[in-house]
């Protein structure tokens, strides 16, 4: 049996974890299994294979979830994959609600995690998304200040529509307006909009 690569960061995380400990002890041995490294990104236990990320662990109130970054390019015959939200175009998750859901989805969970090594090494990519189209409020704070648009269009491509997202969200254009008002500081700074 090939040598586990485990992370003390992940260890220590573990440790700290109150919510889906026991769940989380469970899914990580898994990923393990299956040949993943281990390490901590984004303050959550991150599972790759030749430094391309494959899945990561994501502890939510009502569920832990196991989250494939290439999660809509996976077959899934036993209908456990889910989106994220009404705006995920790659990620798919599986949600747990206790250590039995672990074991009695064990088997399904190690032929996702195989398939989408598999996709990963194939190099396939999520096809891209359609042209971002901007909440016109947004337009035109980047079209008023340049700073602005060149610290916006610095950012990734996923940030820039998390911060389109929000800012459309608000039905009324006065709410529209506060947002980006209160978003410019972050984007200034090249932070996501839930970036720490």
């Amino acid at each position: 049996m090939a040598k586990l690569n485990v992370s003390s960061e992940v260890d220590r995380y573990l440790l700290e974890a109150k919510q889906w400990p026991d769940e989380l002890r469970a899914v990580r041995s898994l990923l393990l299994n299956c040949g993943l490294d281990e390490s901590l990104k984004w303050n959550k236990p991150c599972y790759s294979d030749a430094g391309k990320n494959i899945a990561i662990l994501q502890e939510m109130k009502s569920f832990l979830a196991l989250m494939f970054f290439k999660g809509a390019l996976l077959t899934d015959p036993d209908g456990v994959l889910r989106d994220q939200g009404p705006n995920s175009r790659s990620a798919r998750r599986v949600m747990f609600t206790s250590v039995n859901d672990v074991t009695t989805q064990s088997k399904t969970i190690t032929a996702l995690v195989a398939q989408a090594i598999e996709v990963e090494r194939s190099g396939r990519q999520v096809p891209a998304a359609n042209p971002l189209e901007l909440a016109a409020e947004l337009r035109s704070s980047l079209d008023a200040d340049d700073a602005l648009a060149t610290a916006f269009a610095a950012l990734t491509p996923g940030r820039q529509r998390e911060y389109n997202l929000y800012i459309t969200g608000a039905n009324q254009p006065t709410t529209r307006q506060r947002r980006i008002e209160a978003c410019v500081p972050r984007i200034l700074t090249g932070k996501g909009l839930r970036d720490r």
